[in-house]
């Protein structure tokens, strides 16, 4: 499957190309052979944009098939000399182009068209329906890795509702081989229209977005640094060293991850360019660290070390603007959540990119939106989700999805 990182990278691309006003659609037309991360990479497109405040949904041309014609479908259902075949096709990949304009005009921005389009009449086909309705930006992905696509194929043979009734995995296996040779015998590579090809990288062409096919399942674990002497007082922002209690959690952090990864030798520490961050890492040995400043804490401007209600009393209309609107409010001087999220993006396709283990010891704003990222939480939660002291967050990337676990060591 596509490379998690291509898919953000991608989205970024996207995001880009989309801008900024509310009155734009985009819709991102999936293109590709069965069995080369269309959904996988739709799933993370609409993941990623949603997290950037965009209003996405996936529309799965797939789910419209099994729901008008069943799941049980052969392989002659996907032939090319199949006219009934080839019209009930074209005919729900409609329905879904219809559903997708519907909800762009009741106020949806991006629409993920998740199917194979593999032939120029289907794609502009699509074109004349998204005429005057909205852009589109057609996103190929492409492998030429025989390894990876017979994982895929497994994969889709395990997991497909197309073959959830197949009792029989080699039976299924060759229905799913056939129908992978009829889509292959029409196939036209994308180049009509705005494109954007996702290549594997040993056989990608120069110009294009290049990137490596796995989904190697790895944890990535959020925490706040060990409790910090403005931590106890109470105050915002600031630079200060680790309290007593704060130094002890580091102690327990060093020792959970050394247990926890000591069979993971490539795995890394990211800390934060603040020293509360890199005096909780310092315990750690055996992993490398790196320090970013995309993962300082929010910029609190001329808040900075002040306690809430010293704000609430020199600056009471400061003090109400934050309380009305955490999301977009804005420190004099300083960064918004909103702010904080754009910052974290290059943060983001990293740690995608990543197939070994990583542990980000960070701020509160800044892990509230890294795991709002991952969590698929809506935008406006962002700045009222839970990110305790002393708590490291498990996040398990995987084939499946996303599974979390929370391990507290203090109170």
């Amino acid at each position: 499957m596509p490379e998690a990182a291509g898919a953000v990278a991608a989205a970024a691309v996207a995001d880009r190309l989309h801008g900024s006003k509310e009155d734009r659609k985009l819709a991102i037309v999936l293109v590709g052979l069965p069995a080369r991360g269309k959904t996988f990479t739709a799933v993370k497109l609409t993941r990623y944009l949603c997290w950037l405040g965009h209003e996405t949904r996936h529309f799965n041309v797939g789910k419209y098939r099994r729901l008008k014609h069943g799941a049980n479908l052969s392989a002659d259902f996907f032939r090319d000399d199949n006219p009934e075949g080839i019209e009930a096709r074209n005919e729900v990949a409609a329905l879904a182009m219809e559903d997708m304009l519907d909800w762009m005009h009741g106020g949806g921005q991006v629409g993920i068209f998740d199917a194979t389009n593999s032939t120029r009449k289907r794609r502009c086909m699509l074109m004349k329906m998204a005429e005057g309705n909205c852009k589109i930006i057609f996103l190929e992905t492409i492998c030429n890795d025989p390894s990876i696509i017979e994982r895929n194929i497994r994969l889709k043979i395990q997991q497909s509702p197309d073959y959830a009734d197949q009792p029989d995995y080699e039976a299924g296996l060759q229905d799913f081989m056939e129908r992978l040779m009829n889509y292959e015998k029409v196939y036209e590579p994308v180049g009509e229209g705005s494109y954007i090809k996702m290549i594997d990288m040993v056989k990608g062409q120069g110009g294009q977005l290049q990137v490596n096919s796995h989904l190697t399942p790895r944890p990535i674990l959020l925490t706040r640094h060990g409790e910090s002497l403005h931590n106890v007082r109470g105050r915002v922002g600031g630079d200060t060293v680790l309290s007593e209690a704060g130094e002890l959690y580091a102690k327990k952090l060093a020792n959970f991850i050394e247990k926890r990864l000591k069979s993971e030798k490539t795995a890394t520490i990211w800390t934060s360019t603040l020293q509360r961050t890199i005096l909780t890492a310092s315990p750690i040995l055996g992993f490398p660290k790196i320090q970013w400043r995309a993962l300082d804490e929010i910029n609190s401007g001329v808040c900075d070390g002040m306690t809430y209600e010293e704000i609430k009393k020199t600056m009471p209309e400061e003090f109400e603007s934050r309380r009305k609107d955490k999301l977009r409010y804005h420190y004099p001087r300083g960064e918004s959540c909103l702010d904080v999220i754009q910052r974290l993006e290059p943060v983001i396709i990293e740690l995608e990119r990543q197939r070994a283990p990583v542990v980000v010891i960070s701020h509160q704003a800044v892990l509230r939106a890294l795991y709002a990222y991952f969590a698929d939480r809506p935008l406006r939660e962002v700045p009222d989700i839970e990110m305790p002291l002393h708590t490291i967050i498990e996040i398990q990337m995987g084939v499946t999805g996303v599974e979390e676990k929370r391990y507290k060591f203090m109170d």
